[in-house]
Order: structure tokens, then C-alpha cells, then sequence
């Protein structure tokens, strides 16, 4: 088991189960993989309690897995997508209640009910989930809230030559690295620098108010150094020329 500390990684159960999940299909056990503190009384070879559609392994290295019955869990395939097969990080309190939660389960299975017990590790389970799965959420919404501001700050300073990611950055309080993470969709910075340029040259070019305004005045409206960059970028992105599009 091998998972960094204070992350947790939602898993199928089994090669098979984990392939046909990556495609979409809900596998028929889900496993939570945490990286947390070594509970009290886990001896140097490890602890492992099977139950009645759970499992509960504990490695001495550091690691907690706890497999469940997907069919136990109120929370469906779907909905756990955020977490499956990556690393997502998990509040110290959280790791702290599974901690000392599965300390407390260990020590006491010998004298209590199996099921009873395995309806009390999938309550576990579901409390992980929903509160790794909120806070993944709550992440993903600050991220696309910070992005809306670095792409609502390029907007206003489109017609600025020198906009680039260190100015965006800078002005929004934030590494240049921390930056470029927001727009990991494939599209970088710049690259979406160029494009809302361009969108707002199309925007000018097609509006009939505009029509006195010539290509190169354009060009300066949406921050490209020169009229022949700015048709050089244009031709790239759209097919055809500023004049060409105009004429359409």
C-alpha cells in the first residue's frame, strides 16, 4: 500500500474492477487508501480485519485501507469521480478521527458483533467520503473562482501590449506558477491571452459601429504589437485574414 501522507485515493477493488471503472462501469467494491499517522496497537507486520462486506488492512508504514461494499455506501459512482485514482488531500482532523477510529476498531473487534462492525466501517467509510468529497469540491470551486478572476483581469487589460503572465500574476497576488496551475486544461497563459485577443478582434471587425475603425486601429484596440502580427495571430486561430473576416 503505498499513498502519501494526508492523501487519500478512492480506488475499485482489483485490476479488472479498476480498468472497467476507468470506463465508466461502477465497481463492485470501492477502496479508500489513506496515508495517516499508525494507529495505536498496530503491531511492526501490520493489522487486517475482514468482515462482512468490508476489509480493513492497516500497514505499518502508515497507510489505512478500508474496502466496502459499493452497494453499501448512499453515495453513488457518479458522485465519487472527483476522488477515484488520484491523490486528493485530507484535512488533519479527518485523518486524525481515522486514526484513532480504526485504533479503536482493532483493539475491540475480538469482542464485538461482525456485522454490527461492518456496518460501523462503512459509516466510516461514508464519512470519508463525504467530507473528502466536499472539501475536493469546495477546492475546485475556489480554483475556477481564482481563474475567473485571472481570465476577467485579461479581458480588462486586452488592449495593454505587455499583458503577460507576470503581470496577471502579479496582480492577482499570486506565483506565476500558481498561475499557469490554473489553466492546466492544455491551454497555457499565453495561449489564452492570444485567444481572447483574437475573440475580441472578431468581435470589433463584425460589429457594424466599428466600420470606420481600420485593421491596424484593431490591432492596437486588442493589444497586438503591429497589424502584421495581429493578421499573422488572426489567420492562425480563425483561417482567414482581419480584411477577409470583415468582408464575410
Amino acid at each position: 500500500m503505498d499513498v502519501g501522507h494526508g492523501l487519500l485515493t478512492v480506488r475499485a477493488s482489483g485490476a479488472a474492477a479498476a480498468r472497467a471503472a476507468l470506463g465508466g462501469a461502477p465497481p463492485q467494491d470501492v477502496q479508500l487508501l489513506m496515508g495517516c499517522a499508525v494507529p495505536k496497537g498496530v503491531p511492526e507486520s501490520g493489522a487486517a480485519l475482514r468482515l462482512p462486506d468490508s476489509s480493513l488492512h492497516v500497514s505499518p508504514a502508515g497507510a489505512v485501507l478500508l474496502t466496502v461494499a459499493a452497494a453499501r455506501l448512499t453515495i453513488g459512482f457518479g458522485e465519487l469521480k472527483p476522488l477515484m485514482f488520484q491523490p486528493v488531500p485530507v484535512e488533519p482532523p479527518l485523518r486524525a478521527l481515522v486514526t484513532g477510529a480504526v485504533a479503536h476498531v482493532l483493539a475491540a473487534s475480538p469482542a464485538l458483533d461482525p456485522h454490527g462492525l461492518a456496518h460501523h466501517l462503512v459509516g466510516l467509510a461514508e464519512l470519508v467520503l463525504r467530507s473528502a468529497l466536499k472539501a475536493e469540491l469546495d477546492r475546485v470551486d475556489a480554483l475556477a473562482a481564482r481563474r475567473r478572476e485571472a481570465v476577467d483581469y485579461m479581458r480588462e487589460h486586452l488592449s495593454d501590449p505587455g499583458l503577460s503572465a507576470d503581470r496577471v500574476a502579479e496582480a492577482l497576488f499570486m506565483s506565476r506558477r500558481r498561475l499557469y496551475q490554473l489553466f492546466d486544461d492544455g491551454q497555457g497563459v499565453s495561449e489564452r491571452i492570444r485567444g481572447l485577443r483574437v475573440e475580441r478582434a472578431k468581435a470589433l471587425l463584425g460589429d457594424p459601429a466599428k466600420a470606420d475603425r481600420s485593421v491596424a486601429e484593431i490591432a492596437r484596440d486588442c493589444g497586438f504589437v503591429s497589424a502584421a502580427h495581429f493578421s499573422r495571430t488572426f489567420r492562425q486561430v480563425v483561417g482567414v485574414t482581419p480584411t477577409a473576416y470583415r468582408s464575410r
